[in-house]
């Protein structure tokens, strides 16, 4: 037997395709063997050159359009196929199934509403009860999808098409036990393996997916989808380079007619290379691939543009997991950066719709979705127990660090946010003030003070260096390190002569003489306190200035 076309989805109005035509038993009656032969090794391109030419020498094959249209719908050329459909149609007699088949054209070319029109014009069948159900989920209309559903019989194309639907409907475990169970009683229906594998795929039990593909790779070593998913894999278990060269394969064997091989290979070379030709190739799939508008939205947020990323998804519903975690994660940066608690609540709310999710709630990306949302509501030590239970699988990556740091932080746990900042590699996080400010005050509760100012020191004059200056201040000074908080006042105090630096200086500098009388500081800052006092021009200087000095006098320490 054939194997089962590409796609589950699309899989039912291929299939039923066949029916468009005399059955290659009828053809070999008619003694047309070889056509027969053409279609039994699906090469449909094969197909069509004889039609045309036994056309062309005046002995057409009976139904000779209708096998075309077959043929044409297996390329994938719906076009052409349902310009056949309509012309047949325009005969009084023609036979009502044509209407069930001129359906799944319109179904193919995202025509939803021609094909629904069209397939109520056809009489009752289970292909009629397939396409309707499968328009009923793309309509979202969830009582006219179960009325569909209650029809569907236990036969092998009404199942495959139910697993088609709980795939598209995120319910993979489900579609996987479909598919299994028909594997037990075909083990020649090798293409269900590929089903399974793309199901675990979507599970992310990649190293799984990549065993159960094997199966139908052997036998079908040039199948777009096949070697797609075997790419997608390489891609997860291990890099963008590894997944491109899987993909070359592909590349070198798609011909000019298998579009959507060829869209198929852009979108993904686009990934595989974090991004690289994006905006050349993704805009022109966004209508084409479900996943290219997603991946344009990530290239775009990766480029800080909010704008661009939030107008591409704000009309987008949501429908599966990862596009109520990317509206989440746009509203969740245009409300940090617009300051709009509006998107700030939204993005909280598709967080928690998917963390809470019966399917999501126990997925790697679940779990980022419910410390996302307690990350909004600032219930970190919540935050800590999502991070916590995902951390082994993050240990490299810059975003997972900085976010785990923050929440450590913000539980006041000084030394664990100090190692998960440390890690973060990435220049562009280690240029933010939200990294220095939380890294800083890390070192600085952790007794590290110097750390925290050799910080400052690096930074470019700025409205942000001032502020880490004043929460080095600052906080030097409440954890009693004086003489870094003395320091940073002092720079604070010329770069803004406020009469609280001042203050705050005289605070800390009274503080280092302190810590040098009880012997916990060098006498030897004692010489650079004395001339950061001498900085401000304040009456009270001389009077502090003297006691130092007559304490250094009495100890002999050498003259200031």
């Amino acid at each position: 037997k054939r194997p089962i076309k590409m796609l589950l989805s699309r899989a039912k109005p291929a299939e039923a395709a066949e029916e468009h035509g005399p059955s290659p038993t009828q053809s070999k009656k008619k003694k047309l063997p070889k056509l027969a032969d053409f279609l039994t090794k699906r090469d449909y391109i094969g197909a069509i050159t004889l039609l045309e030419f036994l056309q062309s020498t005046g002995q057409p094959q009976e139904k000779s359009e209708l096998w075309v249209a077959y043929c044409a719908f297996h390329l994938g050329d719906y076009s052409k196929a349902l310009k056949i459909y309509k012309k047949a149609l325009e005969d009084p007699n023609a036979d009502p199934e044509l209407w069930a088949f001129l359906g799944c054209c319109c179904f193919y070319l995202g025509m939803y509403k021609e094909a629904d029109a069209a397939a109520q014009k056809a009489p009752p069948s289970s292909l009629q009860n397939r396409l309707l159900f499968h328009l009923s989920h793309k309509f979202n209309d969830e009582k006219r999808l179960m009325g569909f559903h209650a029809k569907l019989q236990d036969v092998i194309e009404d199942q495959l098409s139910l697993a088609s639907i709980h795939y598209l409907r995120s319910h993979y475990q489900e579609a996987i036990d479909i598919y299994k169970r028909i594997l037990l009683e075909n083990r020649e229906y090798l293409a269900l393996n590929a089903y399974v594998a793309l199901c675990y795929y979507k599970l992310d039990y990649y190293d799984v997916s990549q065993e159960v593909l094997t199966t139908y790779l052997q036998s079908y070593r040039d199948s777009p989808t096949a070697i797609n998913l075997k790419a997608c894999n390489h891609f997860r278990l291990y890099n963008g380079k590894a997944a491109e060269a899987e993909l070359q394969s592909l590349q070198e064997m798609a011909s000019s007619s298998f579009e959507y091989a060829q869209d198929l290979i852009k979108h993904n070379m686009v990934v595989f290379r974090s991004g690289e030709g994006a905006l050349q190739h993704l805009p022109k799939l966004v209508d084409v691939i479900p996943e290219a508008r997603l991946n344009l939205v990530i290239y775009f947020l990766r480029q800080d543009d909010l704008t661009e990323a939030y107008n591409l998804i704000k009309d987008l519903e949501p429908a599966t997991p990862q596009e109520y975690i990317l509206k989440g994660v746009v509203n969740a940066c245009l409300g940090q950066q617009q300051d709009s608690r509006e998107h700030l609540k939204i993005a909280q709310q598709y967080f928690q719709l998917v963390g809470g999710s019966a399917s999501e709630c126990d997925t790697i990306p679940g779990r980022q979705c419910m410390a996302a949302c307690f990350f909004l509501l600032k219930q970190f030590d919540d935050v800590l127990i999502y991070l916590n239970s995902i951390k082994s699988y993050f240990y490299n990556d810059d975003t997972f660090n900085f976010n785990h740091g923050q929440a450590l932080a913000s539980t006041s746990q000084w030394k664990e946010a100090e190692e998960a900042f440390l890690l973060v590699t990435s220049d562009r996080f280690r240029a933010e003030y939200a990294y220095l400010s939380w890294l800083a005050r890390c070192h600085i509760m952790n007794r590290k003070p110097r750390l925290a100012w050799e910080l400052y020191l690096k930074m470019e004059t700025s409205s942000e260096s001032f502020m880490l200056l004043q929460l080095i201040a600052n906080d030097c000074y409440k954890m009693g390190q004086f003489y870094y908080a003395a320091k940073a006042f002092d720079v604070l105090e010329r770069l803004d002569p406020n009469p609280e630096y001042w203050e705050g200086k005289r605070g800390a500098c009274i503080g280092v003489f302190q810590l040098i009388v009880a012997g916990h500081e060098p006498k030897e800052s004692l010489r650079e306190v004395l001339a950061m006092l001498r900085n401000t021009a304040n009456p009270q200087v001389e009077y502090i200035v003297r006691i130092i000095k007559k304490w250094a006098k009495e100890h002999r320490i050498a003259a200031l």
